[in-house]
């Protein structure tokens, strides 16, 4: 997994904080225009050919972060235009994700490499495990790329780690091959396959793959004084900045947010109609039932693995649980979810009851363009306080926690979780659906309540994080631990 802390991450940042702080001055559109000169001047070391090149790169960048898809663009046309049509839009455009095509470095196909570390042994492991003969030495190791069908088993078996796997970053990632290179060897993404797990967005050392933001969209309605804005925070988001949820609370009001909503309010509502669903689905004897909060899971099953679909608890998300009560406590408010998941942004797409969705870095951008510290805010008093197992829905095992709390009959229950959809991961829960369709005998161990995490630990790992996630695992701690218990609820 790449570093948080890489120049790529910090360029997308300082845009997004460039264009929030100029959209609030009320000067997007005239101080667009400067923004790739002023990060890239004309004394700075380029970082590709030449500064111009990189400039247009930053110009491509503040497209997409202005919400705007860049394949395919009129390139006559001006930073101001795409501004105004940023603040201009009413609603987001499809699709979430965005390829720029001057930043793809066309990385060479995925293969293997032998290195001089090498010592052409007597043993050869690598030539007698190579299935298709592909290995011949001379001293060293060769591989025969016309021959070679990139198994591995030359890199799994030389005792000197000499085999190296070259890979192509955002490929290697995706865990449903929904990218591949067109004629021109740039990447491009299938949207049909795609789940908008983010993790090409977060794995590209190149910043190629972007997602779309709406900050643009969601200052605009903060700015508008006739409009309610309510922010509904994901419990990963605690992890994400210092301070506890009175700060957290006030930091959002602070950025201009009328009422804020913790979404582990909704993830007590998910927790109790999942724990009733599982125990319904097993008296009418289901073979099993998995967790249907990440919707990065949920799309993966409807796509790729539909002999697990009628598995998928019927129960809907915890954002919109959350939204749905802002919008029933607060009629015609504009609701954004703030997370750090990219496929949140593609679920909010098709609910109702959600108008925007901001990653992790967007908001930390909006605070940092209104000069907002989370950690010394004034906290503001919570009146509705979620459970702890709710606000321990961010981490791998939350959900099954929460579920197995509220259970009236825990004997039934034989969990299994899913810690991060990699290739491994889908492999899992193809396994799951051959049970599920009998073409895999059950046998009595078998799970019957599976959670099922797309990002590695959890929504504390999601593409859009922006703390290491040992840090952000010590701050949803004591996040969790301020929650009330479930006795107390009852």
């Amino acid at each position: 997994m790449l570093n948080i802390n890489n120049n790529t991450s910090n360029v997308k940042r300082e845009i997004l904080v460039r264009i929030a702080k100029l959209q609030l001055e009320g000067k997007l559109e005239e101080g667009v225009h400067f923004i790739p000169r002023e990060m890239v001047p004309r004394n700075k070391p380029p970082l590709r050919c030449c500064i111009f090149h990189d400039r247009e790169i930053i110009r491509m960048r503040t497209i997409a972060r202005m919400g705007i898809s860049v394949e395919n663009i009129d390139e006559e046309r001006t930073l101001a235009s795409f501004a105004k049509e940023a603040i201009n839009r009413k609603k987001p455009t499809w699709p979430m994700l965005t390829v720029l095509h001057e930043a793809c470095n066309a990385c060479v196909k995925a293969h293997y490499m032998v290195t001089n570390a090498c010592q052409g042994c007597d043993a050869r492991p690598c030539k007698m495990n190579c299935p298709k003969k592909a290995i011949t030495i001379d001293r060293h190791a060769h591989i025969d790329e016309e021959i070679c069908i990139n198994c591995g088993k030359c890199m799994e078996n030389c005792p000197y780690h000499a085999i190296i796997k070259i890979p192509v970053p955002c490929e290697e990632a995706c865990p449903v091959g929904a990218i591949s290179k067109d004629e021109s060897g740039h990447e491009r993404i299938d949207y049909h396959k795609c789940i908008f797990c983010g993790n090409c967005m977060r794995e590209c050392p190149f910043g190629a793959m972007m997602s779309k933001s709406q900050l643009v969209d969601v200052i605009s309605c903060i700015m508008d004084e006739k409009k309610t804005v309510v922010a509904l925070y994901a419990p990963a988001i605690a992890s994400q900045f210092k301070g506890n949820p009175g700060q957290l609370k006030g930091a959002f009001k602070a950025a201009g947010f009328d009422r804020v909503y913790e979404v582990a309010i909704g993830a007590d509502i998910c927790a109790e109609k999942e724990a009733k669903e599982f125990e319904e689905r097993m008296a009418r004897g289901d073979k099993m039932m998995t967790t249907s909060c990440c919707s990065a899971y949920v799309r993966a099953v409807r796509k790729h693995v539909p002999s697990l679909a009628e598995c998928i608890s019927e129960t809907r998300s915890p954002m919109h649980y959350t939204a749905e009560i802002a919008k029933k406590e607060y009629p015609g408010c504009v609701t954004v979810f703030i997370g750090p998941c990219l496929a949140k942004r593609r679920e909010a797409f098709d609910d109702d009851f959600v108008d925007y969705a901001l990653s992790t870095a967007d908001m930390e951008a909006l605070f940092i363009a209104k000069d907002i510290d989370v950690s010394t805010q004034e906290a503001i008093e919570e009146t509705r306080i979620p459970t702890a197992n709710a606000r321990n829905f961010a981490r791998s095992g939350g959900v099954l926690e929460a579920v197995k709390a509220r259970l009236t009959d825990k004997s039934i229950l034989r969990p299994a979780k899913i810690n991060g959809l990699s290739k491994s991961g889908m492999k899992m829960l193809n396994a799951y659906g051959l049970i599920n369709s009998g073409k895999i005998p059950s046998k009595p161990d078998t799970p019957n309540l599976i959670e099922v995490m797309a990002c590695e630990g959890g929504c504390i790992g999601g593409p859009s994080i922006i703390q290491n996630i040992k840090q952000a695992e010590l701050q949803l701690e004591k996040y969790v631990q301020s929650g009330e218990s479930l006795s107390d609820t009852e």
